[in-house]
Parts: C-alpha cells; sequence; structure tokens
C-alpha cells in the first residue's frame, strides 16, 4: 500500500504543478481555489495561517495580501522561511505560541484566518477525525476574538461523527457557513474545507465553541457517565416463580 501510494503520490498532476509554479505543496492550489470561489482574502490583509508547513499556503497569502499586507504562520513543524511571512514554530493550543502569534500580529484584529491543520495521524480513523474536530475547535477559540468585525475564517474539516454539530455551533459567529471542496483535494480524501464569512461576533458567556462541542458530543453518545458514588434505590418489585404440579 505504501509503494502504490508513493506511485500515485509522484504522478499526482497538482503536485507537479505546485512544483512547477514554485509552490512547496500541492495544498497551495487549494488555497487559490478556495479563493477564486469564495475571496476571502483581499490586497493588504492581515492573515493567520494555523499547519503552515511546509508553507504552500504562506505562499498564496502572502501573493494575495501584496507587500502592504501581513502574514503570520503557526505550526509544530519548522518550515523553511517564506518572503512575506512570519512563521512561528509551536502548538498553537499552548498559551505559550498563542502569544507569540498575537506578537506577531501585533494587532488588534486580524482580517483573515486560514487553518490547514491536521493532528498526528494514529491510523485509527475514528480516533485522528475526532482529534482533528476537537484541534478545529481550539484554533476557533483562540482565534475568534482577534477576528475582525466581517473577517473570513476557513478551516479543513474531515468528514464523520461530530461535524455537523460543530457546524452548528460554528453558524452563530457568522454570516455564511458553508462546505466547500478544492479540485486539489485528492479524490479518496475525507477533507473538506468550512469557508466561513463576515465574522458577527457572539456575545455572552457561552461563546467558545471546544466546551460547546464536547458537550454536544457527550449528548449524541447517549449522556454522560452514571456517578459511581450513587446508592441503590429501594424496590418492591420481586421475582415470583411459577407454581408447578
Amino acid at each position: 500500500m505504501v509503494d502504490r501510494w508513493v506511485q500515485d503520490h509522484q504522478k499526482d498532476a497538482w503536485r507537479k504543478q505546485a512544483k512547477a509554479s514554485g509552490y512547496r505543496a500541492r495544498s497551495a492550489f487549494k488555497l487559490k481555489q478556495i479563493q477564486e470561489r469564495h475571496k476571502i482574502i483581499d490586497s493588504q490583509d492581515s492573515v493567520l495561517d494555523v499547519g503552515c508547513h511546509p508553507g504552500g499556503w504562506a505562499q498564496v497569502a502572502v501573493e494575495l495580501v501584496g507587500e502592504n499586507g501581513k502574514v503570520v504562520g503557526v505550526d509544530l513543524q519548522s518550515c523553511v522561511p517564506v518572503d512575506g511571512a512570519n512563521l512561528i514554530v509551536g502548538d498553537i493550543t499552548e498559551p505559550f505560541t498563542q502569544q507569540a502569534v498575537l506578537d506577531a500580529i501585533d494587532t488588534e484584529v486580524i482580517d483573515v484566518v486560514v487553518s490547514d491543520i491536521s493532528p498526528h495521524i494514529t491510523g485509527k480513523w475514528d480516533i485522528d477525525q475526532a482529534v482533528s474536530l476537537m484541534l478545529v475547535a481550539d484554533v476557533f477559540d483562540f482565534a475568534l476574538p482577534i477576528l475582525k468585525y466581517g473577517g473570513h475564517f476557513v478551516t479543513k474539516l474531515f468528514q464523520g461523527v461530530g461535524v455537523e454539530e460543530l457546524i452548528e455551533l460554528v453558524k452563530p459567529h457568522f454570516q455564511v457557513v458553508k462546505r466547500f471542496s478544492p479540485m486539489a483535494s485528492r479524490n479518496s480524501s475525507s477533507e473538506v474545507y468550512l469557508i466561513c464569512k463576515f465574522h458577527t461576533p457572539k456575545r455572552g458567556p457561552d461563546w467558545q465553541i471546544r466546551p460547546a462541542f464536547e458537550d454536544a458530543l457527550e449528548h449524541r453518545q447517549g449522556g454522560p457517565e452514571p456517578d459511581e458514588d450513587v446508592e441503590p434505590a429501594k424496590s418492591t418489585f420481586q421475582v415470583r416463580k411459577k407454581k408447578t404440579d
């Protein structure tokens, strides 16, 4: 299976086109196709690229924002520098990395957030898919407070259990929320991109996505686990044996 994947990867037309165009990965064309359809990035925008390794999306974002724009990327893996972008190595769910990102952005709000983040793959689909959705929820909770009113957010999702619940929780934060599958995505992939446009900040104490998402999944699975220290209730029910001759 590994050999077949390598052969298919080498024959991948999008990979070849990316190499010919000077992009680091075929994923650059995913963002270009998202931009062509949904117009999420404008000239002079400030863009946060989450899960930026190996740098293909950062390359496209720099082209779109121009000289007067700003691109900040963050990933667990280090990237070869991208001209015009500030790339940070770290875990976006950790406070230290989050502060480094805020320092690099250096403005109160940001125009656009794009996220191609993926978890460490274990090979167990149900686990990988669940972890990926939790990561997406974490990115939303970090980015929404610094995303400007009217700003846009794009993130990768893996189709499966919990996707509908997550989308329903995101909808109150944006005027437009829809799914989009770029042509550059592999046919065998279950990935889809959630396009969230025109941020309308949700007020109140329950704005966070992650806690509400965990609660929604808990109810989907049949409710919380029973308490272990509950006293058994007394019952008058008795089993009566049938009399026989």
